[in-house]
């Protein structure tokens, strides 16, 4: 007999019961998290920039799944070539033959990649990240990769040693052979270059956390030390890449820089399946996979899986028609020179930043005594309060959904799909204006909040 599944009677049955069953069998501390801070929404679906809660109330996503729906929820090109690829019924992972898919999406990839030749294909940005850390080392014959202060490259092993996050570090040791170097110290890293153990500098051109980028010039220079010394260039693009920045990869906005290695992922998925690639230049994967007895030195189970593969190539497609990279440099210039013109107008609003749509937004020690002493107050507590008192209202009055850039930090990070339009760029900044009108007012819910925070915060230490 056979019994048939019918998902969407499963989640009408027990949908409902979606923060319960999380904190019984998955991480318990989400959805304490969700609940305190106001978060425990529930999104009925999706489409574009926007979310739906069961009532129709359209919210505003500025996070993108951090950065995975570049495209927006279910765009239809991605979305009909998935059902495409389900309904051709493909002899897919075989693993003893080569299916079409995999070489044309590298083929299409690699033609917005200058002077890189060859793709491995994994399922995320961290195994990107791990791949491209492997064949620089197997490439140089050294150990040793060097990473920039505050960068984030991933949580597995491999990704976890150039991470410059104490945080996720701690209590995960003995890791990787590895140093950092502060984004931008020439000396710092020439210094290390010189013992001659370093395989490799790993980057990312615009750091997720804060949204701070390389200083102009910095990427060529540092690239010119690490060939001096036969060590690669990494490029981590896995967030920065495909558009996000206003070119194709970030470090295209500077002139000369050609990475040894670039590592991609998030929103060459479409939103829908799983994919890392690493791309890089023909003689290191020629070393990597030198004879046939090295034909499966590396490789990935569910790697260049068929639905991954054309949601890629779908989400390319529509990256060239729609000229998505040429918008992205217009509606984020529109949003950062929006936001920057608010500077003079609020003390607590200290800095705006970033490329494209990636944009920073800091706030700082305000000048007047009555808000410094509220500042104060709030840092003595926890550094990184004052941004989540923004972004709790913006959610909660203004159905803007966005988060803090990283912990401990006073930034909200800005990252929309790359589909966001003008209209969603007025309704961002009326909300954010708003937020602050009230943070300045000195009274009202939002300082109230900040005292349920700061209670939080002294609970938890």
């Amino acid at each position: 007999m056979t019994i048939e599944f019918d998902l969407g009677a499963l989640l009408a049955e027990r949908g409902a019961e979606r923060y319960e069953l999380h904190a019984k069998y998955l991480n318990p501390q989400l959805p304490r998290m969700l609940h305190t801070i106001g978060f425990d929404k529930v999104y009925e679906r999706a489409e574009g920039a926007h979310f739906f809660d069961a009532e129709g109330n359209d919210h505003l996503d500025m996070l993108a799944g951090f950065g995975v729906m570049g495209l927006g929820r279910h765009h239809p090109v991605v979305r009909k070539a998935l059902h495409d690829v389900l309904d051709l019924d493909l002899a897919d992972l075989t693993r003893f033959d080569c299916q079409p898919l995999p070489g044309l999406l590298a083929e299409r990839l690699l033609a917005h990649s200058p002077h890189l030749d060859r793709v491995f294909f994994g399922n995320s940005g961290t195994e990107a990240v791990e791949t491209a850390l492997k064949f620089a080392r197997y490439a140089t014959g050294r150990p040793r990769v060097l990473y920039c202060e505050h960068a984030f490259h991933g949580l597995t092993t491999g990704s976890l040693s150039v991470n410059g996050e104490k945080g996720f570090r701690d209590g995960f040791a003995p890791l990787l052979p590895d140093t950092a170097v502060p984004l931008g110290d020439l000396d710092a890293l020439a210094r290390e270059l010189r013992k001659g153990d370093v395989a490799a500098l790993i980057v990312e051109p615009v750091q997720g956390k804060g949204v701070h980028e390389a200083p102009p010039g910095y990427l060529r220079a540092a690239q010119e030390l690490l060939r001096r010394h036969k060590a690669l260039l990494i490029a981590d693009e896995v967030q920065t890449g495909l558009g996000r920045t206003g070119d194709f990869y970030a470090y295209q906005h500077e002139d000369g820089v050609e990475p040894d290695l670039v590592c991609v992922a998030k929103a060459l998925s479409g939103g829908y399946v799983p994919v890392g690639a690493t791309l890089g230049k023909d003689w290191i994967f020629k070393k990597v996979y030198s004879s046939m007895d090295r034909v499966l030195v590396h490789s990935a189970s569910f790697g260049a899986n068929a639905q991954a593969m054309a949601c890629g190539l779908a989400v390319l497609s529509v990256m060239e028609n729609e000229q998505i990279v040429a918008g992205v440099r217009t509606t984020g210039d529109l949003l950062k020179s929006r936001l920057t013109e608010l500077i003079d107008k609020y003390e607590l609003l200290s800095d705006v930043r970033g490329r494209g749509l990636m944009i920073g937004i800091e706030f700082g020690r305000p000048s007047s005594l009555r808000l410094r002493s509220r500042w104060a107050m709030l840092q003595a507590a926890r550094k990184g309060l004052f941004a989540q008192m923004v972004v709790v209202p913006l959610l909660q009055r203004h159905r803007i959904l966005t988060q803090v850039s990283g912990d401990h930090l006073e930034v909200i990070k800005l990252i929309p799909p790359l589909v966001f339009d003008e209209a969603d760029v007025d309704r961002f900044v009326r909300g954010f204006t708003a937020v602050m009108d009230d943070a300045h007012s000195g009274g009202g819910l939002m300082w109230d909040f900040g005292r349920t925070l700061i209670k939080q915060a002294v609970a938890n230490r």
